[in-house]
This record gives structure tokens, C-alpha cells and sequence, in this order.
């Protein structure tokens, strides 16, 4: 199951995995009201663009913003990204393990931002047992937006609609998050578990 945003990134990495024969089903996190349904729209169009390539796509729409105020409130503001991401790793898991699939597909490029240091990415990883694919980590930028446009991704994903990462990003995140100190933090968060569930639970599911 890909983790698909809003982003350029994303859609790519869906495009790598189908062209090696890997079959898709996406996860995305709404959180209104702090975004809107043109995000969502957005979303819906990449997913749709990316059937052109997989034969058939399904979207998982998961509601996202209880979580994401239950972690603003209760983590360090520091590391608060890395926990959005551990939380969206463990829903996303959830309905992989629902689906029968196989592993998680992320956007993450090594270093690209300040959740995706190596750091980060392990203290991300540890919140699945589910093997996570990451088929940009090698790749730049601009590799990856010159792929996008060949695909015809990039103008969907420049859309002016943040998504939910966006818009609760930590003004100055951590880049060497430690995991064992993560994990501590995040056994000690009564309810997040609770939520995690519901909100699987709630997702709506679109078919393209």
C-alpha cells in the first residue's frame, strides 16, 4: 500500500513500483478542516492519473485530524512530524494488513527534508513490522520532477492545496531523532492507539 500525498513525490514512487509490476492501493490522510476538498480532489486526480498506469486503483481516505491534534497536543513540538509520520505508518499498515498486502511504499528521498535524514527514516520505520519500500531514496529532485511530468503528475501535485503534513509541520524539526527515545514518548501517549483505529475504521474507500 502506497503512502500518497498531495506532493510531487508520492506519485512517482507509485509509477516506479507499478512499472515493476507491483499492484497498488493508496492511503491518503484528510484533516478538515485544516484541509480542504480541493486537496482531496487533488489527491483523487493523481489517483486517477496513476490508473492510467496500474490498470485500476483504489484510494484509501483516511480522516486524519484528531490524530494529528491529539499529537500536536502531546508531543514535543520538535519531533512532532516524526510522530504524524509513525501514525500514518501505523494506519496505513492496518489497512495493508486488512488488503492481504504485501509492504508499504513511501516518497521519502534520503535527506530531501528533515524527516527523511537516516535518522529519521529508522525512527519512522520502527512504527511498522511491514517491509517498507522507498524506491526514491537515491534519487534528487530534480530527477524526481522531470519523472512526474513525463508521467503527467506535476502540474496535479503543484496545485496550490496543502495537504496534512504541510500544515502542521514543526517549525524546527528535529534531524537526528533518536528511536529509542521516540518509542519511549510514544508508549507513555494514552489513546493515540484508540484513535489510530477509529480512524482506519472511518476511511472511505474510491475505486478509479
Amino acid at each position: 500500500d502506497l503512502l500518497l500525498s498531495g506532493g510531487i513525490d508520492s506519485p512517482v514512487a507509485a509509477f516506479l513500483m507499478a512499472k515493476r509490476g507491483v499492484e497498488l492501493e493508496a492511503v491518503y490522510f484528510h484533516s478538515p478542516p485544516y484541509t480542504s476538498e480541493r486537496a482531496k480532489e487533488k489527491v483523487a486526480d493523481l489517483s486517477r492519473q496513476l490508473s492510467l498506469y496500474t490498470g485500476g486503483f483504489k484510494l484509501h481516505v483516511v480522516p486524519f485530524t484528531e490524530i494529528q491534534l491529539f499529537l500536536f497536543d502531546s508531543v514535543p513540538h520538535d519531533k512532532l512530524t516524526i510522530f504524524l509520520k509513525r501514525a500514518m505508518t501505523k494506519a496505513a499498515e492496518a489497512i495493508a494488513l486488512d488488503n492481504f498486502s504485501q509492504a508499504l511504499i513511501t516518497g521519502d528521498s534520503v535527506g530531501q527534508v528533515a524527516s527523511q535524514t537516516m535518522h529519521g527514516l529508522d525512527s519512522i520505520s520502527s512504527a511498522a513490522e511491514m517491509t517498507i519500500l522507498r524506491p526514491l531514496c537515491g534519487f534528487d529532485k530534480q530527477e524526481i520532477v522531470d519523472l512526474a511530468k513525463k508521467i503527467g503528475t506535476f502540474e496535479i501535485s503543484i496545485r496550490p492545496y496543502e495537504d496534512c503534513c504541510t500544515v502542521f509541520v514543526a517549525k524546527h524539526p528535529e534531524t537526528r531523532p533518536k528511536r529509542s527515545v521516540i518509542e519511549k514518548i510514544e508508549k507513555s501517549l494514552q489513546g493515540l492507539d484508540g484513535l489510530i483505529e477509529k480512524a482506519v475504521s472511518d476511511r472511505e474507500e474510491i475505486f478509479f
